[in-house]
């Protein structure tokens, strides 16, 4: 499935149906009169989060979407039929961004199952029954219904994970977040083999974490060297940054100040995010040489280095251990004391 995390979509909410000018012309009824009824209300147009998407990859195929109109109204009182709601699906994450300035956020969407009317439906018109008075016994007059909103709308989709792994190509993050998840991330020995952002699953300590690995950064990312650093956005909303640094590269302390200027030029928050520096490949080098690196790290503003090893998972435990600090208490449903001894003790039946 192709990863596509901005599009632009044409939507159109239904106009409300006109209302019904007629009169009643029964054989045996002396008196007829007015009996045109209201026009039904156009539909509206709901976006909804749902789970188990992460890709807007159906809205390029799909770009134009239009609710149905209300009903007309129509002679013995019958009032026109609502519109059925047009409901748009998208995944949890989605920013409905408006098309006027590319920058308006009209909504966000980061819980499944939360709804949002963006367009409302035009109320239906009123038939000449409703103008109907003792001074006024055949009126002809109706209203036409309110017309259709309409608009051109981004969507842009900020992936929802509690830590980011961020870092320059080949620094390994494909094969951290394959070691803690059952992410199939590609692996390979040249640069950029991440080409869209990751998501998996870690346990640790009995708690549960999202990972986000994000295409690398180079010098020069928010010019749009390299992948550019627009995937960037789907780490804003973590709670803790990892930067993995190889520790094999020529310069491990230049890896990281280029990766920290990028981070501070994509702005967003990013530059404020707590972050956890990562040592990795310590599995190719002695501790010694490990251990000095670690130094040089600290003295360039790192305030903790952890040395591991993506490969064997060498430090990887000490590493989660401090990202778990960064994520809400966990709720531990506890049951009441003595009750899972009873239930133990309790001979099994099928009745």
């Amino acid at each position: 499935m192709h990863f596509l995390d901005q599009a632009k979509i044409y939507i159109r909410s239904g106009a409300g149906g006109p209302g019904a000018v007629s009169f009643r012309r029964e054989k045996y009824v002396e008196y007829g009169g007015p009996d045109g009824g209201n026009g039904g209300k156009g539909a509206d147009i709901i976006f909804e989060a749902v789970a188990g998407l992460n890709t807007l990859i159906d809205f390029r195929y799909t770009q134009h979407f239009k609710a149905p109109r209300g009903g007309h109204g129509m002679g013995k009182n019958r009032n026109g039929a609502a519109g059925k709601d047009l409901v748009i699906k998208v995944p949890v994450g989605t920013q409905i961004i408006s098309d006027e300035d590319d920058e308006t956020v009209l909504a966000d969407l980061t819980e499944a199952g939360q709804r949002v009317t963006l367009l409302e439906g035009g109320m239906g018109g009123r038939g000449n029954a409703s103008y109907k008075t003792s001074t006024n016994r055949a009126p002809r007059q109706h209203q036409p219904g309110i017309p259709a909103e309409e608009m051109w709308v981004w969507l842009r989709l900020k992936l929802l994970a509690d830590v980011g792994l961020v870092g320059m190509p080949n620094a390994g993050k494909s094969t951290f977040i394959n070691k803690l998840s059952n992410t199939k991330a590609k692996v390979g020995a040249y640069a950029f083999t991440t080409l869209r952002p990751q998501l998996g699953v870690v346990h640790h300590k009995n708690r549960e974490f999202v990972l986000a690995d994000i295409p690398g950064l180079i010098e020069g990312a928010a010019d749009g060297a390299g992948i550019g650093d627009r995937f960037l956005g789907h780490i804003e909303r973590c709670r803790v940054l990892v930067h993995l640094i190889d520790i094999s590269s020529t310069d491990p302390v230049e890896a990281m100040q280029v990766v920290e200027e990028e981070l501070e030029a994509y702005g967003g928050g990013l530059e404020d995010k707590p972050r956890l520096v990562a040592l990795n490949k310590i599995d190719l080098v002695d501790d010694e040489l490990a251990a000095a690196y670690a130094r040089e790290l600290l003295k360039a503003g790192a305030d903790e280095v952890f040395p591991i090893s993506g490969a064997t998972g060498k430090g990887m435990s000490k590493l989660l251990d401090a990202v778990i600090e960064y994520l809400p208490a966990a709720t531990v449903t506890e049951r009441p004391e003595g009750e899972q001894e009873e239930a133990d003790e309790k001979p099994w039946s099928p009745l």
